[in-house]
Parts: C-alpha cells; structure tokens; sequence
C-alpha cells in the first residue's frame, strides 16, 4: 500500500494584547506561551528531524515578541512577578494574587508543591470571604516572593526547566530570595530570544514549514463582508453591513511581509483565522502569492453538498476517507489555490483526549487510530492524504510536562513504522500529480462550517457595530489627519479586526478574563477616535459582554448528612440537599470543541455511606456513542490510614443501562459478598452508594472523589475537570461548621 502522507499543522496565535497608545499589555499570554509552549514546539524536532510537519505563526504574535525580547513590552503582570514582595502596595499585591495563579492547577501549579500550597491557601482564604475580595492578609511577603518565582518558573518549558540556574530554583523548592527573583526575572527575557531563531533555524534545516495567517488574525470572509454570516446559517441577525475586502487584503500581505522579514522566506500557504473561508477570500489569497490554504472537514462536506460518514466510533466510511484525505485544487477563473482539509476527529483527540492518557498509550492510540482511517483507501492502491490540524499551545496545559513525552512518543512511532511519510503541506502539495477539482468553496470556519462564533448574537453584533462606526469615522476624517496620526488609527483598526474579541463576546466561550477582553477591544476602539484628536463615543465606554463570573465552575462542600434512595431517577430535590455540589466547566477554556456529557457532580456521606450522583447533559440512553460500552469510573483517594490507598468503582454502560460493575482497591480487583451494601442505578441520572467500610473509611478521614467517563478505554469526560471534590469524614454537626467557617 502507499504511504500515509501525514501532514500536521500546528497553529500558534494569542490575541494582540498591546495598547498601542500606553504601550502596556493588557494581559501575559504572549510572553507566557512563548517561554511554555512555543519554543519547546519546534526544538523538539531537532531529535526527530525527518519528522516534517508545517507551524503557523500569526504575524501579531511574532511581532508581540520581538517587543518582549528588545525589551520594550511593558507588562504589569512581569512587573507584578518581578517587584520585590515588601514594595508592593495593596492593591499591588492583590493584583498578583488574583493573576499569579492563573495557571492549570493539575499540571503546573499542582507540579511544585510550594506553589500548590499557596494556591490551597488563597482558596481557603476565598471561600470565607463574603465579598470575595482577596485579601494580601492571607499571605506574607515570603510567601509572595514564592508565588512571584514559582509562578514563572510553571510557565517554562522543559528545555528551559534543564537551564542549570532554573533547575536549581526548581530544586530548593520554596524559601526563594530577593537574588532567586531577579534571576528567575532576567532568564525569561535570554529564553524569550530564541523562540523565532528556533523556527528559522528548524525551516532553513527543512524540518518545518513557516505558514501564516492574516497579520492580526481577522474573520477574513466577515472583513470582507459581515452577510456572509448568513450564507453559511440561514436567518442569522446580522449587524450593520461591514465590507471591506481591501482590510482583508491588507492583513494577508502585512503578514507574508513580515514574515519575509523575520524568517528570510515568504510563506508559500496559510491557515486564515479560525480556518474561515469563502471564495472571495481564496481569491484575495490567491493573488497575494500564496499557493495553499488550510480549513476543516466540515467546510469540506458543505462544499460537496454531501456528507462525510462517521460511524458511532468517529470511524469514516471508505467513500467519505476517499474525499477527505487528498489534496485538492480549488479554481475559479484565472485563480487557483490548493486546500486541505483537516479531520476534526483526530485532531480534537489530541486537543481533548490524550491529555487523560498516559503518554505511550495516547501515542499508540493515534498512530492506529491514523491507519485505521487511511486503510480504506490506501487498500486501493490510493495515496492518503491526512491533516492534522490544531492548536499549537493551549492544548499542553492539560498535559503532563507540556505534552513533551506524549509528542516524543508519537514521533518515535511515527518514524518506525513506514507505513507513514510526514511531511508540510507544501511538500504534499508538489508531490500530488492530480488533485481533485473544487470549483466553489462554501464559507464557513472550523467550528460547525459557520461563523457563528463571530457573528449573530447581540453581544457580537454589536461589537461589529461599533467597528463599523470607527471605520467610518476614520474614512471621514482621514483627510484632517498627519500621516503620523492617520497611521495610527488605521493600526489600531486592523487591530479591533481581529477574531479574538467576539471570540469571547456571545454565549459560546466565557474566561477569567472576559472583562479584560471586553475593554481591550474598546480600548482599540477608543484609540482610533483618539489618535484623530476626536472624542470616543460615550457608548464604548459602556461594556458590550454581559456574562462573566456566573459563567465560571462553581461548587459547595457538603454542609449536613444526606440519605438519598438510589434508584438513578431525578424525583428527590431534598434527597441531595446538604450535599457537596461540582457544576460543570462549562466554556470556560480557549479550546473549543470539547462535548461536556457530564453536568453537575453531588457527593456526600451519611454515618455509613458514601453516595454519588451525576447529572448529565443529555440521558445516556440518547448519546450518538450509545452503541458501544462506557465506563464509568468514580475514584475515591486518601481513604483508609494510608494516604496512598486509592478505590474505583467502575461501571460499564451499554446502550444506557447498567451492564456490570466491579470495585477496584489500588487498582486490585476488590471481591464484594452480595451483601456488601453497595447499589449503582443508572436512568435520567446516575446515582451510587459505597460503605465507607469498604473503602476503608473512618472518622477523620478525607476523601477525594472524581468522575470520569471513558470510552474504548480513552477519556471523554471527567468531573472535576481538575482535581477531586473533597468530603470530610466527621460527624453531621461539624459538617455545617467546615461549609459555613468564618475567618
């Protein structure tokens, strides 16, 4: 059979965070990724470099930084890191308590037990707070100083880790000094300096290849005209009519420019922003030389007017994989352009999935799951053509160690079995003698072949209204304007262009930071009026997002004994009233496309039982996967005398009913007479009870309980996302004590 052309494509964007009237960045996540992810990305190929493979690199976050590494980025978060803890003000130390931990608690603050210790004790001190205020009393300037070093040295990648001077601060672990800040201070700015010679040097080698995206990652089909939001959904609201196709054009060559400045070659393709399409904008991509354009299968199946087949296992039929995996050569007059498409199921097992594996399974996992999707055609004598195409950092917080063993592993498989050839896009697409022809592209993003992440709700509208006003502000005024003042302005309008605004405006994703975005873009806005000596309308300065807070995890410890009758039925409210409560995550992560099947989380004990209720998205019985067998696994950890005790109870569910069950103690399996007193139902929600008994449980214990839900042995969901929900084993009169305590 022919070679699987496995093409992966790694997409590495952070919205423009600068104020470019200030000079102050509003939020850290360029500098941040750039010391945890970015680097470590591409230097990892220097041990496997016949393992070609294409990185996108948008044009705003290249030049974000080159302004870190001369040096000229003012971030108040470094500074919040980097000032000695006892010159702090107030309202300065509550500002690096409430920045400083927000990072994945599992993986990074969870990887260096002072920095966990910290985070354990800010909570604590939160959830006695009526007014939620974080109050600096909690910690000392010591304990500061900790967080300020431990804080930065979580954000590094592993290369960095291995610099001696950061290896010994990870070694002493706490009780940091004045010296041990600066140090861990001044290594950032030597580390920031080699992420973009890390790429040329990787593309020179013809390890990678650089592709681009517009220079401030805009919708471009939306730049160019805001009604195509109601091609791709029918009876979408719109706003105003925004058209401007030259902005389009102009961010696609500002970033091949910069591009050619910075990595000494001009990209030959292109992921556009959020692999949104239309053939206006293939068109402009055309004539501004590029030769390839990267989106996702669901445009592709919108495009052909006939669907792409998946099985309940995300399995492709062969007619389906023989559409998909090809290149093809979209034309329409004189411009022609070539496409991939990228399987959204594989990639999104990367981004969702494998993170909850361990790193040799996951890998082995992929590459056989790769072949298996390839096999229908390459049986044909047919050369697959395979995208994998995804985000190239958030993805490796939920990571051990950033993702590095899991990507070794798969490189590693991926090069001894010759059944593959990685190789970039570019490469692919001069190795195909005959793609297949695509005459119309239908417009749509990688998120449901729409863009309705962007466009539609009021929020998002009238974000876009706002735009409108400005842009026709500045057409009206231009000519009042120095060329000094003009430049300005227009700046500041690509830059309010960008997706990453209404990414976080409707109902779709909400974070810790949504109020920060929401005045940013204002602050975009604003300086366009500004830069034109003109006053702002008063209307930015009112917020555009309604959501925020309320949109975030919330939970509850248990305050009283609960005795719930099992039975898997939601007819008892009071049944559960005292217990300990974990809502879901819910669009609260930069990632998109995780299906959340588990809702809401309730655990409680009584003098005997432990008990376990899941509420769910949607019955069981009704999920598209109902045709192959879940397991359910509630793990309970600290129980017994032994904090290294740990029980599972794990449940198999086939087509939305209990088929069998089974309690594992440290992962033995654990006999049970009939009489043990443990009951699991499974109907419109799942309930169980556990003797405490049996999982060695007593007076003064704790329990850590979690959920997870795993399919064909890979991870679909958990609860807590993160952690565990802990239950205090104490008499019912101290539970109300431990839920309601006061400082």
């Amino acid at each position: 059979m022919p070679p699987i052309r496995l093409l992966f494509l790694w997409h590495m964007h952070q919205p423009f965070y600068k104020d470019l009237v200030t000079g102050e960045y509003r939020l850290p996540w360029v500098r941040l990724h750039a010391l945890k992810d970015y680097y470590g990305m591409v230097k990892l190929l220097d041990e496997f470099p016949r393992f070609h493979q294409t990185f996108n690199l948008v044009p705003s976050l290249i030049a974000q930084i080159q302004d870190y590494v001369k040096g000229t980025a003012r971030d108040p978060f470094l500074d919040a890191a980097a000032t000695p803890a006892h010159e702090l003000g107030l309202e300065e130390k509550r500002f690096a308590i409430q920045y400083l931990f927000q990072a994945n608690a599992e993986n990074m603050i969870g990887r260096y037990p002072r920095y966990r210790e910290l985070w354990e004790l800010v909570r604590r001190f939160r959830r006695q707070q009526d007014d939620g205020l974080q109050d600096v009393s909690a910690m000392s300037d010591s304990d500061l100083t900790d967080l300020q070093v431990l804080s930065q040295i979580a954000w590094m990648d592993e290369f960095f880790l291995a610099d001696p001077d950061v290896s010994g601060l990870v070694r002493k672990g706490r009780g940091y000094s004045l010296a041990d800040q600066k140090l861990v201070i001044s290594r950032q700015k030597e580390f920031l300096a080699k992420v973009l010679p890390a790429y040329a040097s990787a593309a020179q080698a013809g390890t990678i290849e650089i592709s681009t995206s517009p220079y401030y990652h805009p919708i471009l089909p939306l730049v160019c005209d805001t009604g195509i939001g109601a091609v791709a959904h029918k009876g979408l609201p719109l706003p105003q009519r925004f058209r401007h196709p030259e902005d389009a054009r102009e961010q696609i060559l500002r970033g091949l420019d910069l591009h050619q400045r910075v990595f000494g070659v001009r990209p030959r393709g292109m992921w556009p922003s959020e692999g949104s399409v239309s053939d206006e904008v293939l068109a402009l991509a055309h004539g501004a030389g590029l030769e390839w354009v990267a989106t996702d299968e669901g445009v592709l199946r919108r495009s052909l007017s006939a669907g792409l087949r998946r099985d309940g296992w995300g399995r492709l039929d062969a007619e389906s994989a023989g559409k998909l995996y090809r290149v093809y050569d979209w034309q329409q007059g004189s411009a022609s352009m070539k496409m991939v498409f990228r399987d959204h199921s594989l990639s999104d097992l990367i981004g969702f999935v494998y993170s909850g594996m361990p790193a040799k399974e996951a890998a082995r996992d992929l590459i056989s799951k790769i072949k298996e999707s390839a096999q229908p055609i390459a049986s044909k004598g047919i050369t697959p053509v395979v995208s994998v195409i995804l985000d190239g950092e958030n993805a490796w917080e939920y990571y051990p160690q950033s993702g590095r063993e899991f990507l070794k592993r798969l490189y590693e498989g991926v090069l001894a079995d010759p059944s593959f050839e990685p190789l970039t896009i570019a490469e692919a697409g001069d190795r195909e003698t005959a793609p297949e022809k695509l005459n119309a592209i239908f417009p749509g993003s990688w998120i449901n072949a729409n863009f309705d992440v962007w466009i539609g709700s009021p929020e998002d509208n009238q974000s876009w209204d706002h735009l409108s006003a400005a842009h026709d502000f500045l057409q009206e005024n231009a000519h009042k304007a120095s060329p000094e003042q003009l430049s300005l302005a227009r700046e500041e309008l690509l830059i309010a262009e960008g997706s990453d605004w209404n990414w976080w405006y409707g109902p779709e994703h909400h974070s810790a930071n949504d109020r920060e975005f929401d005045e940013l873009y204002r602050k975009h806005l604003s300086n366009v009026y500004h830069a034109l000596d003109a006053v702002p309308p008063d209307v930015l300065a009112q917020p555009i997002s309604a959501a925020g807070a309320d949109e975030k995890p919330a939970w509850s410890q248990q305050a009283a004994y609960i005795h719930p009758h099992i039975d898997g039925k939601d007819l008892g409210y009071f049944d559960w009233l005292g217990a300990a409560v974990h809502l879901g995550e819910w669009r609260t992560s930069a990632m998109h496309g995780r299906v959340h099947r588990l809702e809401t989380m309730y655990a409680g004990i009584d003098e005997e039982n432990l008990y376990g209720r899941l509420d769910f998205a949607q019955k069981p019985a009704a999920w598209d996967i109902s045709r192959s067998r879940l397991v359910l696994g509630i793990e309970v950890a600290g129980a017994g005398d032994s904090p290294a005790m740990r029980y599972r109870l794990e449940i198999t569910i086939f087509q939305g009913r209990v088929e069998a069950w089974a309690l594992y103690e440290n992962g033995i399996d654990k006999p049970m007479p009939s009489d043990a007193g443990t009951v699991v139902a499974l109907d419109s929600i799942f309930e169980c009870r556990i003797p405490l008994a049996l999982i060695g449980a007593s007076m003064g214990s704790l329990l850590r309980v979690r959920f997870s839900l795993w399919q064909d042995q890979l991870p679909l969901d958990a609860m807590p996302q993160e952690g565990s929900l802990d239950l205090h084993v104490v008499p019912e009169n101290e539970l109300g004590g431990l839920a309601y305590a006061k400082p």
